[in-house]
Order: C-alpha cells, then sequence, then structure tokens
C-alpha cells in the first residue's frame, strides 16, 4: 500500500472511515491520562478528524500529519479556519490557532519534533498500515516520541480471511508486540461493534471488536 492509495481515495470520496462526530472513547477516557493541557499531541494520518478539534479544546496543541492536501483544506474550510501557511523539509504546514496541519509523509518527520510531542492520539494510523509497515511505524513514531509519552491507540480485531483492510486487524497480542518494549500497554476498552457496523457486516464478519489502548512510554 503506498501514497496512492489514500490520495486517491480522497479524489474519489471514498472516505467512509471519517467520523462526523467527535470519537466517543477519547471523551471518555482522555481526562484519565493526566496530561498538561498544553502538552502538544501528535494525531498521525489525521484526515480531517474532528477529534482534533476536540483536543484543542482541551488545551493541546495539536499536531496533525496527512498526506492527502485535500483533507487538510476540507478540514479548515468546514472548521471555518484561515491557516497560515509555509513549507519545511517535513511538507507544507497550515496552521491556525492551537491546530498545525503538516501534509506530508509520516515517515519524514524528524527527531526534533517528534520528541516535542508528549501525547500522541491515534484512532485511524495503525489500523490502516499493512502488517509489513507496522514494525517500522511503531519503531519510527512512539520511538521517537517524547520520554514518559502517554498515548491513545485504537484498534479493530477481525477474522482478517473474512476481509482485506484496511482497516486491518490489529489483535491484542500484536499490540503487546510492538509496543511492550518501550511501552506499557493498557486496556482502556473491548467491546464487539459489528451490529453497529452493517458495512462490515455486509463484508462479510460475523465479529468486529474495537479496543481502546492506553501506551505509556517508558522514562
Amino acid at each position: 500500500m503506498d501514497s496512492e492509495f489514500w490520495l486517491k481515495r480522497w479524489r474519489e470520496g471514498a472516505t467512509g472511515f471519517h467520523m462526523t462526530r467527535v470519537t466517543p472513547l477519547l471523551t471518555k477516557h482522555w481526562s484519565s491520562f493526566g496530561l498538561d493541557p498544553a502538552a502538544r499531541i501528535l494525531v498521525p494520518l489525521c484526515g480531517k478528524s474532528l477529534d482534533m478539534v476536540w483536543l484543542a479544546s482541551q488545551g493541546h496543541h495539536v499536531l496533525g500529519v496527512e498526506l492527502a492536501p485535500m483533507a487538510i483544506e476540507q478540514f479548515f474550510e468546514e472548521q471555518g479556519l484561515q491557516p497560515a501557511e509555509h513549507e519545511s523539509a517535513l511538507g507544507r504546514h497550515y496552521v491556525a490557532g492551537q491546530i498545525e496541519l503538516v501534509c506530508g509523509d509520516i515517515f519524514d518527520l524528524d527527531a526534533g519534533t517528534l520528541a516535542s510531542c508528549s501525547g500522541v492520539y491515534d484512532r485511524g494510523a495503525l489500523v490502516a498500515l499493512p502488517p509489513g509497515m507496522r514494525e517500522r511505524y511503531v519503531r519510527h513514531v512512539y520511538g521517537g516520541l517524547a520520554a514518559g509519552y502517554r498515548g491513545m491507540l485504537l484498534t479493530l480485531d477481525y477474522d482478517q480471511a473474512l476481509m482485506e483492510g484496511p482497516p486491518f486487524s490489529v489483535p491484542e497480542e500484536e499490540v503487546r508486540a510492538l509496543f511492550g518494549a518501550h511501552a506499557r500497554v493498557s486496556s482502556l476498552d473491548h467491546m464487539d461493534i459489528i451490529d453497529k457496523e452493517p458495512k462490515f457486516a455486509a463484508r462479510g464478519l460475523t465479529k468486529l471488536e474495537s479496543a481502546a489502548w492506553r501506551l505509556d512510554g517508558r522514562p
């Protein structure tokens, strides 16, 4: 899977992964993380998620990274914001208030930028990546965050043989294997949501478990 796959989905409006509301699991659990309101929060593969608006409303400085210029343009237009723009080695930056979106590749984020983030919110990034890319992603992104970072990770678990991703299935054992070496992994929520997701049932799934994880980076 390459960048053109996602750019094509945005061009064609095939963005069923976008939620038109703030993710309930985020509002339910985020306060328990105890992050400084002024903390910088990384949102990888952010699309035009409304979760970024909610995080900024909590006082956080939000850094979103997204490949598709269309997603970023739609985000600011729909929020009624006029971002200031500039270029860097990371890509094109769009900044409005406490939200900064970088149009670029998540793997291009440098050490200094990652280390400036003491929090991370990953709703759709890990599950968007095929198995062969996940270890590299976790090592580069999570391995570069500030020491002692705190993060929230949302995953899906289903029989991958019944449906092609994305979103991909990332079961508990894989989550713990990917993050366990550098973070404490704690379960926040697990539930079977297939009754609420008819589009996945129509693709052949009989069970679809959503999971929320808390990640506490080691000092």
